[in-house]
């Protein structure tokens, strides 16, 4: 399976701006630029699609996990926080953190703890990163 995104970009890096879009069409042209980025300004960046994704796949994986258990979740709701670091001459992304409230029922909040421990190492997008992945993950 292939599936791609797109950016187009505009001008220098601090006046320029430039639009993403998706394969899917979820985004399409969506705009992302420096001050996106690093200013608060309108518009996505790089580490808030990455969040999504991560939070995206993590959260399947463990749907996953927590059917080869015997177990349904209800509801799960992840929160993928991605930090940006100056490292050197440049940035790097250098941590994620997971955290995740989860309704199963059946499930004790150990198990659902160590399950959501194997998500966490084993969604590709874990995978892909090189960055310090945390998790806090609680039944609701």
């Amino acid at each position: 399976m292939k599936k791609s995104g797109s950016a187009v970009w505009k001008g220098s890096l601090k006046d320029g701006i430039g639009s993403i879009s998706m394969e899917s069409g979820a985004l399409k042209a969506h705009p992302y630029g420096f001050k996106a980025r690093f200013e608060g300004g309108p518009g996505t960046n790089p580490e808030e699609l990455i969040g999504a994704a991560h939070a995206g796949c993590f959260t399947m994986a463990l749907s996953k996990i927590l059917g080869d258990a015997g177990l349904t979740a209800t509801e799960m709701n992840t929160t993928a926080e991605v930090t940006l670091d100056k490292v050197g001459e440049g940035f790097e992304i250098t941590k994620v953190h997971l955290t995740l409230r989860g309704k199963v029922p059946g499930a004790d909040n150990a198990k659902f703890v160590e399950l959501a421990g194997k998500a966490k190492v084993g969604c590709p997008v874990s995978k892909l990163l090189k960055a310090e992945i945390t998790l806090d993950a609680a039944l609701a």
